[in-house]
């Protein structure tokens, strides 16, 4: 460590890559600025007021409900978008469709959608008189205003990130794996569960942590269809927003603290998951 700060602030050494030295500083620079202050401001901003203050607006069942409800319908949407993205990027890869181009193109249509526009689209379709609200009625089946239409809500935002993290790795899969393993013997099933999906784990896992990591922090898509009742249907950004519409800062501070800190744990784990699966590929 010391050899590179040495290498990258004495003009006197040659550089490895040119405008190395330059492009080094701008990225710690931008870090620091743009993503490590706003972050510690935040971690401390809230224990001005004394740890008393803090400790009381966290002892607050609202927001528990709330982070609970978040971190929750985040995961199963997360976990239902693994197979629905599988599938997607298995069809645009293997499969030769009429209008793939224009499958391909819609499917990264959430992500250049405004939110509110994704909300009031999703709210429409799903309410009791919508296109696929009315249907579900007649089954017994209420997506709207509760955690099915918040589920299916992230499902839509959230599955592009496990078709562009699949996709790619799935093209540069080899056909002859398969090729052997069904000269050898091997069964369809034994085929995709050890040739085909033990290499697109790694994968996988990105963009469920990618997923998992936009659900808990929307939320133009999902007020519109979460019915946003207290204890029932309120999610942890809109309580962020009501707290700081009351005035109460501290408040608001304690739940984007603890947002803040269960997402990087979850990255974290998700992260050091993909790790060791991406160790276990790797041929010995």
């Amino acid at each position: 460590m010391r050899q590179f700060f040495f290498a990258l602030f004495q003009s006197g050494h040659k550089q490895i890559l040119p405008g190395f030295r330059f492009s080094i500083t701008a990225t710690l620079l931008w870090t620091g600025f743009l993503i490590v202050f706003p972050l510690s401001t935040l971690l401390i901003k809230p224990w001005q007021d004394g740890f008393g203050t803090m400790l009381s607006a966290l002892h607050d069942g609202r927001m528990f409900a709330a982070l609970w409800f978040s971190f929750s319908c985040a995961i199963l949407a997360a976990i239902c978008n693994i197979p629905f993205g599988l599938m997607l990027a298995w069809a645009l890869v293997r499969a030769q469709l009429p209008g793939q181009r224009i499958a391909d193109a819609l499917i990264d249509l959430p992500l250049a959608l405004p939110t509110a526009v994704t909300g009031i689209t999703l709210a429409t379709l799903y309410s009791t008189h919508g296109w696929l609200g009315a249907p579900l009625s007649q089954l017994g089946i209420t997506a709207s205003y509760g955690r099915l239409g918040v589920i299916l809500a992230l499902m839509f935002v959230g599955l592009p990130f496990v078709v562009r993290a699949v996709e790619p790795v799935l093209r540069t899969l080899p056909h002859d794996l398969e090729e052997a393993a069904m000269l050898l013997g091997a069964s369809p099933r034994q085929i995709f569960m050890r040739v085909i999906l033990t290499p697109l784990l790694p994968a996988l896992i990105t963009g469920f942590g990618l997923s998992f990591a936009r659900g808990i922090g929307e939320y133009g898509s999902v007020i519109f269809i979460a019915g946003n009742q207290p204890f029932k249907s309120e999610i942890a950004p809109l309580l962020i927003v009501v707290r700081l519409q009351e005035f109460d800062y501290t408040g608001a501070t304690a739940v984007a603290l603890i947002l803040l800190a269960i997402s990087l744990l979850a990255l974290f784990l998700v992260g050091l998951i993909h790790r060791r699966f991406s160790l276990w590929n790797e041929p010995a």
